[in-house]
């Protein structure tokens, strides 16, 4: 078995949507980045790159290149659990909370454990989604960004 931790965060803009775990989510505003912004499915690929040793998502995915310009992060998800099973790792499960004070994510939860666990090739069950806030302090209480924290267990195939 093998464990990962990974973390991201990005503020928010005007002018774009807000994705979550591969999940728009209604908001007035959405999360800048190079890519579509999704904090929770790179908090998990940063957890999933840890656990295999394969460095993190900046390595993999960096925002100097066109190519990932707007990219569905699921899409990047994928590509890490392809490189993980070529390694011979497959993904047991996943742990993550989402931080921020707006829009709830309650509603939207079974929804984004759906599509992740699609792109993990694992159970719905397999994958836990939280969401806390920051009781008004830091730039997530302030709302100018939101934070992602995950853990990935990885077990040998086999």
């Amino acid at each position: 078995m093998r464990v990962g931790i990974g973390y991201d965060v990005h503020p928010f803009t005007d002018g774009r949507r807000l994705v979550l775990g591969g999940v728009e989510v209604e908001h007035d505003r959405g999360l800048g980045g190079h890519s579509d912004a999704d904090v929770l499915a790179h908090a998990i690929i940063d957890a999933l790159l840890g656990a295999g040793g394969m460095g993190d998502i900046g390595e993999l995915f960096p925002d100097t290149e066109q190519l990932y310009r707007d990219a569905d992060s699921l899409e990047l998800l994928q590509t890490v659990v392809g490189r993980l099973a070529n390694a011979g790792l497959r993904v047991a499960n996943v742990d993550a909370t989402v931080v921020m004070e707006a829009p709830r994510l309650a509603p939207h939860r079974q929804a984004i454990r759906a599509r992740l666990a699609a792109a993990l090739r694992v159970a719905p069950e397999s994958v836990g989604v939280k969401a806390t806030t920051g009781e008004g302090l830091g730039f997530v209480g302030r709302r100018e960004g939101v934070a992602a924290i995950a853990v990935a267990l990885l077990t040998s195939e086999g």
